[in-house]
């Protein structure tokens, strides 16, 4: 695809435009919290001259991935620039408005601070804390409405070029069924949170079956906002948990995940690894997304360490030393291939 020098120009403009603002946020809140909060157990990232280089370095390369993979006619230009401006607009001041809770959280150690009206009994012990120290954890409609934008910014506005990583692994292993109708196949997005993967595999897939499954009502209902108005056919979305799919065996052509497995604990993750097996068909392709890990990006382990000490993220010290390569391999997966993008790492696996 022959793409026009402008909009190569405006898409790096975006790009870099939102880092710039991600950056900026992050400053700026963070000299207001030793403001305000002086004693908050906030750990420095220790990012020094060589690791920013290190870190603008693996942006442009992401950005370079991101534009390649539209030129390749792995996704169409709309997805560059798929961006929520009013929504964000919106849910901003929201964002500002409870960082003092979020500060307080930090500080005194808060992290099982959930809403009164949950029904602990439906969810895994695991799953019932404050990840991030985000207000509510996952279980509350204002979490879901101001989470994608808190994870652009912590991302740097990189968040959906890190996503769409997961579409060409996925379209290569889907040519195993290149001799069926597009409409056939079945693509399941576990933990699909407020559906900006969704939409990234729609526009990707424009005739496939897709699926959305998530523990949360309130990122189930989040996710219905932002897929209502998407080109195909309607996309299903099911409250359900990855340790235990509501579908058959061998039913699935494919299966996405991304950013899931970091907030696993370890058995959990092979647990989960397992019902992804059990109900991809032969041919079936498995595309996970998470964080980068230590095996495959030693230089960034600084940034790691300083994410699990800044965030409550109880199972993420584990999981960057954890090799999901060999657990897919006893599990029976093949074709095993890793790639790292920026701060996201991305498997893709084949059942035979």
């Amino acid at each position: 695809m022959d793409a026009n020098p402008l909009t190569k120009i405006a898409y790096k403009t975006l790009q870099q435009g939102k880092s710039i603002a991600g950056l900026a946020h992050k400053e700026i809140s963070s000299r207001l919290m030793n403001l305000i909060s002086p004693d908050n157990d906030l750990k420095n990232f220790d990012i020094d001259k060589n690791l920013l280089i290190e870190i603008q370095k693996s942006m442009d390369e992401l950005r370079e991935e991101d534009w390649k993979d539209y030129e390749e006619n792995i996704y169409p230009q709309k997805l560059l620039f798929d961006e929520p401006w009013l929504r964000y607009l919106v849910q901003y001041p929201k964002v500002w408005l409870d960082m003092p809770n979020t500060w307080e959280r930090r500080k005194n150690h808060k992290v099982n601070d959930l809403p009164k009206t949950i029904d602990k009994d439906n969810y895994p012990n695991y799953y019932l804390r404050n990840f991030h120290h985000q207000t509510d954890g996952y279980l509350s409609d204002f979490s879901a409405s101001i989470y994608d934008l808190q994870v652009d910014i912590l991302f740097n506005g990189s968040a959906n070029s890190m996503r769409r990583r997961i579409l060409k692994p996925l379209k290569e292993g889907l040519d195993n069924f290149k001799d069926r109708k597009n409409s056939s196949i079945k693509i399941l997005d576990v933990a699909t949170g407020s559906g900006r993967t969704l939409k990234q595999l729609r526009g990707a897939f424009q005739k496939a079956k897709i699926v959305g499954l998530d523990l949360s009502d309130s990122y189930l209902k989040e996710a219905s906002r932002h897929i209502s108005d998407l080109d195909g056919d309607l996309i299903e979305l099911i409250k359900g948990n990855a340790e235990d799919l509501p579908f058959k065996d061998n039913s699935l052509q494919a299966v996405t995940c991304v950013y899931l497995f970091h907030e696993l604990p370890r058995t959990i993750r092979e647990k989960v690894l397992k019902e992804f097996f059990r109900v991809l068909e032969p041919g079936g392709t498995l595309v996970l997304a998470d964080s980068i890990q230590i095996i495959d990006s030693p230089n960034f382990i600084s940034i790691m360490e300083g994410f699990y000490k800044n965030f409550h993220e109880p199972f993420y010290c584990d999981y960057i030393k954890d090799n999901l390569d060999s657990k897919m391999e006893e599990i029976g997966f093949n074709n095993i291939r890793t790639k790292s993008f920026f701060m996201t790492k991305v498997w893709s696996a084949i059942k035979y």
